[in-house]
């Protein structure tokens, strides 16, 4: 299978994760004379590059308006990646045929079953087709596997609706019968409440002694397994840069070149536009610490970038982006550059929501000189015991061995004879991800892939520790999907 992302040499973290991505698409109504050989292909692009690779295809599905694809695209998720996937359709057009006349069910079939879970708007959507069990009169299916998310989204007691077909050697299928369940139904064991009659209401309003059309026995066994990370949990990016230097000055790390961005702003640019896919309203507060306020020009080592006390959210990376180079632009940076006062003040956000809705995390950006390094151990200790992970970009050529104290990968930060319970510092100097030719792109998503590789990790010990379960799985109508018209 294709992997997305195989290119960084820098890092060979396996991924935790796969996600399965189903895929069907609908039709103009205006087409109704008609029908389509129907098949879509996954491309995916390589990080850096605009080159796409197909990843997969679907099968064939013939005769169709509305195809409901039944192959699944397995892919790699990686958290610390954008991930760019394009969808192609290929559809054969040609014209409706009549259907044969109908077999007597009763007699030998070649029958497959098609399972459908049902959305919120009454729809129903193709979750697996077994194969086909040819000329028998009491067929018996292979054993098959199919997430419980795919069949029921969650919801244990969700109509789950499976068709019977009787298939034609040419290719086409009769309809027999179908029956509806729920997950709940099918994980009761082998029982009374795993036969279900097959029914056919078409026959049964044409013949009085019409009882079914047969029945099918199922059984089940389940595995269970789980992730925490999803589109809402993530809730809050605060983003924060160390505003020391003379930004007029090409030397300068804030420099404004009209011509490419600052090492600040790549690096915001590179961890803020993964961070933001995980925020439900994409709101970022946004600070600055280490500079003059006008109009006195009183130090401030938290100060709002988008220069309003009451309401310090950007809206977006672009947003944080514009209101950093503002803020180049109206205060005086100065130093010195203390980290604890904003750790302080996210964890005192982060410490009236501890149910597991939000997860925050902290981006500092700066040019690895600390201050109050005493007063930032003990903030990040405390903050160890809540929902928060603290990231930390250095920019520039100073030496960052107060960061890398920080980062406790080997040893554990501790304040005063107390030890962080957990890891949740990450520590990156962002010249080691730099490409050689120039190539910013490639630097920011090297520098992304790496800095935000141990946040699922984080993210998921608090809950686990915490006894924090996942939230409900997404309804139907809250997941994106693929609609394609001609």
């Amino acid at each position: 299978m294709a992997s997305i992302g195989e290119f960084d040499p820098l890092n060979n973290i396996v991924p935790a994760t796969k996600i399965e991505v189903t895929v069907s698409f609908l039709l103009w109504p205006s087409f109704n004379s008609v029908s389509f050989n129907a098949v879509v292909v996954l491309y995916v692009q390589g990080i850096g590059t605009k080159e796409w690779m197909e990843f997969g295809r679907t099968e064939v599905i013939d005769n169709t308006l509305n195809p409901n694809f039944v192959r699944k695209f397995f892919l790699d998720f990686f958290f610390e990646e954008k991930q760019n996937l394009r969808f192609d359709d290929i559809a054969t057009m040609q014209l409706c045929a009549n259907k044969l006349d109908k077999k007597d069910f009763f007699g030998k079939s070649d029958p497959f079953l098609v399972f459908y879970r049902s959305n919120e708007d009454g729809t129903f959507t193709i979750c697996h087709k077994t194969e086909v069990v040819k000329n028998t009169l009491n067929p018996v299916w292979q054993p098959f596997t199919i997430a419980v998310r795919a069949l029921c989204n969650g919801d244990y007691d969700r109509t789950v609706k499976v068709d019977v077909y009787d298939w034609d050697r040419d290719g086409s299928h009769d309809f027999i019968g179908e029956f509806t369940t729920s997950y709940r139904d099918f994980s009761r064991g082998q029982n009374q409440f795993n036969v279900y009659e097959v029914l056919n209401a078409k026959k049964k309003g044409k013949k009085k002694k019409y009882i079914n059309s047969g029945t099918v026995t199922t059984g089940i066994s389940s595995e269970w397994t789980f992730i925490y990370i999803h589109f809402s949990c993530v809730s809050m990016c605060v983003c924060l840069c160390s505003l020391t230097g003379n930004p007029s000055q090409p030397t300068s790390l804030h420099y404004m070149n009209p011509y490419q961005m600052n090492a600040y702003a790549m690096a915001l640019k590179a961890v803020g536009e993964i961070i933001q896919d995980y925020d439900s309203d994409k709101l970022f507060p946004a600070y600055g610490f280490g500079a003059k306020l006008p109009p006195d020009g009183k130090i401030s080592h938290a100060f709002p970038l988008s220069g309003d006390n009451e309401n310090p959210n950007c809206v977006g990376i672009e947003g944080v982006l514009e209101a950093y180079f503002q803020g180049l632009r109206t205060v005086q940076l100065y130093g010195p550059t203390n980290f604890s006062p904003v750790i302080n003040q996210v964890a005192r956000s982060a410490q009236d929501v501890t149910d597991g809705s939000q997860y925050f995390v902290l981006l500092m950006i700066t040019d690895g000189v600390i201050s109050d390094m005493v007063q930032t151990k003990e903030a990040v200790v405390n903050a160890a015991a809540l929902p928060m992970s603290i990231i930390i970009v250095g920019v520039g050529p100073a030496k960052f061995d107060a960061m890398e104290e920080l980062d406790g990968d080997e040893v554990r930060v501790s304040s005063r004879g107390r030890f962080a319970e957990r890891d949740i510092v990450q520590f990156v100097p962002f010249r080691d991800y730099m490409d050689q030719s120039g190539n910013q792109v490639l630097s920011m998503a090297r520098l992304a892939k790496d800095v935000l590789a141990e946040i699922p990790e984080q993210l998921l010990g608090f809950m686990k520790t915490r006894g924090i379960e996942p939230r409900p799985a997404l309804s139907s109508s809250e997941l994106p999907k693929l609609h394609r018209h001609i």
